[in-house]
């Protein structure tokens, strides 16, 4: 049987969103030269929403565009086809990626790859909503919205959002042995 539980809700992500937006303003001090790349397909629609808390905090809107890192993925799922959006230079800007989940780091390697393909940032940084642990590489989010402890093979997070899922929630999903 599997059980799922409900660790945060709709309140809970919006507050997360709104912190880290003011955490991203306070650490580069406003949204000069900043830009958001959020990674398909859930981190793309945190990054839309960052940008809004980020716009109502400092009255100016920042760039947003989507990252697919499926071709530069080093596991099976590896794509050929790029579905990136991102209608900006990245050179000389603070990229912000967002994502929803941090996990093993390998998303955000292949991220990291995407984004050197396409110029050369004055800096990187990593937003998540959630951060689960069991790194396999050498990554640390510099934002994170929640930190959930699992076990790596027992229990996985589920990350829904209102754009694709019709619900804003985060889930603990056991997983059956």
């Amino acid at each position: 049987m599997v059980k799922r539980i409900k660790v945060l809700g709709e309140q809970d992500i919006r507050r997360s969103l709104l912190r880290i937006a003011h955490e991203i303003l306070e650490r580069n001090r406003g949204l000069e030269d900043l830009v958001l790349l959020g990674i398909l397909t859930r981190g793309a629609y945190l990054a839309e929403r960052l940008a809004g808390f980020l716009k109502s905090v400092e009255g100016k809107p920042v760039s947003v565009g989507k990252l697919d890192v499926g071709p530069f993925r080093d596991d099976e799922k590896r794509t050929e086809q790029d579905l990136s959006e991102i209608p900006f230079d990245l050179h000389d800007k603070i990229v912000v990626l967002v994502d929803d989940v941090l996990f093993t780091g390998r998303t955000v390697r292949a991220a990291l790859d995407a984004v050197s393909k396409r110029g050369r940032p004055r800096a990187v940084q990593l937003a998540v909503l959630v951060d689960r642990g069991h790194r396999e590489l050498p990554i640390r989010a510099d934002f994170v919205g929640k930190n959930l402890p699992t076990s790596k093979t027992r229990e996985r997070i589920n990350v829904c959002l209102k754009e694709c899922d019709g619900e804003d929630a985060v889930y603990i999903v056991h997983l059956e042995e």
